[in-house]
């Protein structure tokens, strides 16, 4: 494969550390969610940052396969739901739930886009067969 872009993150502290992005003015706190054993302080925690990509990369491959098949959205907006508990093997999986809303078309149209992106986004490439993916399209 060809590398077209990389980015890099550098942990200092896991769950209860800071996040550095490099070369990007972010760094931010990290807190481990209260049902996760956290103490409840302030900060974000992976599962949130794997949400905000996977929404935000998900509505780009959304509008791209829209641009593909000649149709314009008036709208779209991607909400993604990261669950995260125990596996059968000592460790953990994490599940998605991921609804896409978009304007300008129909229901059916819709639910055919959130397919054909689902093939083309990169974390749902990366993912398949091996987190579960639940998809709704939703026409607003």
């Amino acid at each position: 494969m060809r590398i077209l872009y990389k980015a890099k993150a550098v942990s200092d502290g896991g769950r209860e550390g800071k996040i550095r992005i490099e070369n990007t003015p972010v760094e931010f706190q990290m807190a481990k969610p209260v049902e996760l054993g956290g103490s409840g302080k302030s900060g974000v925690n992976p599962e949130q940052l794997f949400a905000a990509g996977y929404a935000a990369c998900f509505e780009s491959a959304l509008s791209h396969v829209a641009l593909r098949r000649k149709l314009t959205l008036n709208s779209a907006s991607v909400a993604v739901e990261v669950g995260i508990g125990p596996n059968n093997q000592g460790g953990f999986k994490l599940v998605v739930s991921l609804t896409a809303t978009v304007s300008g078309v129909d229901q059916s149209t819709a639910e055919k886009l959130l397919q054909e992106a689902h093939q083309v986004c990169p974390y749902s490439n990366a993912i398949r067969g091996n987190v579960e993916v639940t998809l709704s399209a939703r026409v607003g």
